[in-house]
């Protein structure tokens, strides 16, 4: 049986949320040497910023509790005790039952918001500086097998890294999606079925305090309605306010445009929500259309997988996109744990794809159903806020509630049983058929 006394090399494609999680993990682990490329510059404060549900805080303290940390200590408490349980409120906006709450998502202890930057800069400070290089690009992948498998890629400055893992965390457009399904494959691609417009604005908190109730400054709240849902999160600390509309059907083509944001459409919204979308309308450049992936049939092969929104990007409505991620992270850290051979890597991405493709895909279902029920579009639900609320609590227990831990002993228990039962065919050279 092959052997090595070398760091097993992992490359990660892409320095966001998942990737920098995952990097701050695997980076303590001696036997591995994991290098981060993020093909930007450096991270600019773009998106809505993020209310992190149980589930992800969760997953970032089996990563390590100085992931969970680095949460924390950029966030802004939502709450102003710590111990205090705080949600994200789902109130009707308009109809009958306009002004009643729904659902409380994403409950949680000293839950917090922080604008994804923030959360970025204190991800960073985990990996060593070394291990993190910003503005690689990749233009390609290929591999090769000569006694044991090896992984190359390119950037498109010219140069090249060699290593036995390649982890694709590269987002909604990935390359290694794209080089794993093919590029012609019709889940590869994202989607906008729905043709879904956020258009979004960022303003100071004094400002937004002068056009919206005070208390949308400090929670977050999504207000339904037929023509929109509406939204706000707080960001830096509570100096600076994210406010959203996100409307069904507004996005044109092929999403570079879109239909202008009009406040006279949501003349019968409560008066808390036309008032966010007035100060929304008055600057929509932060606004964009969203997107997810149909479901890919697989999400590794050999010593190669996807992982975060290049695996499973779901539309940001049920607010687990990141959580997802950061699922996908403790995983794959808990089973690298015990990779010391390269030859054991596929036997880890097997187990990888086994436990998180199912519920990373319902996961994007379920992202897609909360779409439509805000947009009063799922079956006259509105009409039944009965039906809405136990739609919302069943959702939330999945979600919120999941098991983690047993997550990573299911992966690990599946890593354990392939490498028994296949360690000596994984093993061999195959142009010989000799062990190696």
């Amino acid at each position: 049986m092959g052997s090595t006394t070398r760091p097993i090399k992992i490359a990660i494609i892409g320095g966001g949320i998942g990737g920098l999680s995952l990097a701050a993990g695997l980076a303590k682990k001696t036997h591995l040497d994991v290098h981060v490329y993020e093909s930007v510059p450096e991270h600019k404060d773009v998106g809505a910023g993020l209310a992190l549900h149980l589930n992800a805080i969760k997953a970032m303290s089996l990563i390590g509790p100085e992931v969970r940390k680095a949460y924390f200590d950029k966030a802004i408490a939502m709450a102003e005790e710590e111990e205090q349980e705080m949600a994200t409120e789902v109130i009707l906006a308009q109809g009958p039952h306009a002004g009643e709450l729904v659902a409380e998502l994403g409950r949680a202890k000293g839950r917090r918001s922080v604008s994804r930057a923030d959360f970025l800069a204190g991800l960073l400070g985990l990996v060593p500086q070394e291990r993190v290089t910003f503005g690689k690009r990749l233009a390609r992948i290929w591999e090769t097998r000569d006694g044991e498998a090896r992984v190359h890629v390119e950037f498109r400055d010219g140069t090249q890294a060699h290593v036995d893992c390649l982890l694709g965390a590269d987002g909604i457009h990935s390359i290694v999606r794209s080089y794993l399904l093919g590029a012609d494959h019709p889940a590869t691609a994202p989607k906008n079925h729905d043709r879904w417009q956020v258009y979004r604005t960022l303003v100071s908190a004094d400002e937004a305090r002068k056009q919206v109730n005070e208390k949308w400054t400090r929670t977050v709240p999504i207000l339904l309605g037929p023509r929109g849902h509406i939204n706000c999160i707080p960001l830096s600390k509570g100096t600076r306010l994210s406010a959203g509309v996100a409307v069904r059907g507004a996005a044109l083509g092929d999403g570079a445009n879109a239909k202008p944001l009009d406040p006279s459409l949501y003349s019968d919204y409560t008066e808390d929500a036309q008032r966010i979308v007035r100060m929304v309308a008055k600057d929509t450049s932060a606004s964009w259309s969203v997107g997810d992936h149909d479901h890919a049939p697989f999400y590794h092969s050999s010593h190669i997988a996807m992982m975060g929104d290049a695996a499973h990007a779901s539309l940001p409505f049920a607010g687990n996109g990141a959580a997802q991620a950061l699922e996908d992270a403790a995983v794959l850290d808990h089973l690298f744990g015990r990779v010391r051979q390269p030859w054991q890597i596929e036997a880890a991405l097997m187990a990888y794809d086994h436990v998180r493709r199912p519920r990373s895909h319902a996961v994007v279902d379920l992202a897609r159903a909360f779409g439509r029920v805000y947009a009063y579009a799922e079956d006259g639900m509105h009409e039944d806020p009965e039906k809405m609320k136990s739609f919302f609590a069943a959702a939330a227990v999945f979600t919120n509630e999941a098991d983690l831990e047993k997550q990573n002993d299911d992966a690990m228990e599946m890593y354990e049983s392939c490498v028994r039962g296949r360690s000596r065919s994984w093993n061999r050279n195959p142009a010989t058929g000799r062990a190696v």
